[in-house]
């Protein structure tokens, strides 16, 4: 009889968790089932369902017979997620939390938990998305060493694990996996990988969890839950009032109560306007939003960004990038949005720029802008800063087109 394997299960207490860990003990593992508490709902106000979570994880591992623990990572998803999430709205930008949570809470604190702590040979998670490795690759791995120089070898040979879409088109999650490291990667299984969301209810209704398929599907801030966002925030960041600012004629339309409240593309909400006004830019040196009147106007579409050092899932970029500094792919930086073709170029710093085939609206500074090649995540880079929009560009022609026609004015007729 070969081993058997010992794989730790990330229990939120819902249904693709669950389903998780009873296909895991299916396969004959030795799974464990842990819940995380990230967030402590007695610092604030508002309706938190940690404990119910907690209590509906609990209640799987009871009818499927394993071992089930609870881990606290309060102080850390405060220090690694949270923190960077109100610095980040205090610049001006707009962060995702489920993107950093995945990078820094369960692919780091809680996989280290996994296999250092509990001994794991390997975690999974109930996560829509697949790798290049099959199950038992996941067990021959083991955790590599920090390299002794700051360079690796450049004739070292790499067999990067990758990552892949999951088989649900419409559920698929790699887009929040982007940031995760390659160690953690190697050691991760998704048994969800060939699943669809309808499959996995179906399983879990036969297998007797009636209790997490009444659930709702899990909404809002990561581990926080959904709640009215402005009133949230404004508990942590002291209220900076400013002004709402036409970007067509400066007009001070209203007031708001910080900019770190707004997002770019959302419905400015300013009473007295015949049309509904939408939010396409922000000053913070000024406190200024500046306010557009329709949800498709020209300033809020934009086909360039830059991003900070870009995260390869890989660790390394395509070698079609490495080679001519550019590449073709594909870009989305909101999950679910149609993937847009684009323009890849490397930075020497490790920053990319992408330019998109067309503008798109709302590109927001703080998002992640997520790569793809055919079904491959390649990973994500922080959007830091934003090209010219359509409003801008179009502004500029008519200038260009308006000095050449005052220059043809202007000059003399020659003398006959």
């Amino acid at each position: 009889m070969g081993v058997i394997r010992r794989v730790v299960c990330a229990m939120s207490g819902g249904v693709d968790s669950s389903v998780t860990a009873l296909l895991l003990k299916r396969r004959g593992y030795n799974v464990t089932g842990v819940f995380m508490k990230n967030w402590d709902s007695l610092d604030e106000k508002g309706v938190c369902t940690a404990e119910e979570d907690c209590e509906d994880a609990y209640k799987v591992c009871q009818i499927l017979n394993i071992p089930f623990h609870q881990v606290s990572y309060v102080k850390e998803y405060w220090h690694d997620v949270f923190s960077n999430l109100l610095k980040e709205y205090e610049k001006g930008r707009t962060p995702n939390p489920d993107i950093l949570c995945n990078k820094h809470i369960k692919f780091n604190h809680f996989y280290k938990y996994a296999i250092n702590t509990l001994g794991a040979d390997a975690m999974a998670t109930g996560h829509y998305a697949r790798t290049s490795q099959e199950d038992e690759e996941v067990f021959q791995q083991m955790p590599a060493a920090l390299p002794a120089t700051l360079f690796r070898d450049r004739f070292e040979i790499r067999n990067p694990v990758r990552l892949y879409k999951g088989a649900d088109s419409l559920k698929d999650q790699t887009f929040f996996l982007s940031q995760i490291s390659q160690d953690a990667l190697r050691q991760t299984m998704f048994p969800l990988a060939g699943l669809t969301k309808e499959y996995v209810k179906k399983i879990a209704a036969e297998a007797g969890f009636h209790h997490v398929l009444k659930r709702k599907e899990s909404m809002g801030i990561c581990f926080i839950g959904k709640r009215n966002f402005e009133d949230f925030i404004l508990e942590y960041l002291e209220p900076k009032p400013g002004n709402f600012v036409s970007i067509e004629d400066g007009t001070v339309m209203g007031k708001h109560k910080g900019w770190f409240t707004l997002t770019l593309g959302q419905r400015a909400r300013i009473g007295g306007t015949r049309d509904p006004m939408f939010v396409v830019d922000k000053d913070t040196a000024t406190g200024d939003v500046f306010v557009a009147p329709s949800t498709t106007h020209p300033a809020l579409f934009r086909d360039t960004m830059k991003t900070d050092r870009f995260h390869w899932v890989t660790v390394d970029p395509p070698p079609e990038l490495v080679r001519t500094q550019m590449m073709e792919c594909h870009f989305r930086f909101i999950h679910q949005m149609p993937l847009t073709p684009c323009t890849v170029t490397l930075n020497m710093n490790g920053s990319v720029w992408i330019s998109l085939s067309q503008p798109i609206r709302a590109l927001t500074p703080g998002q992640f802008a997520v790569l793809y090649k055919g079904e491959e995540c390649l990973g994500s880079g922080k959007i830091v800063q934003l090209g010219p929009s359509e409003f801008t560009l179009q502004r500029g022609r008519e200038r260009l087109v308006a000095a050449a026609q005052q220059k043809e004015q202007q000059t003399p007729e020659p003398a006959s």
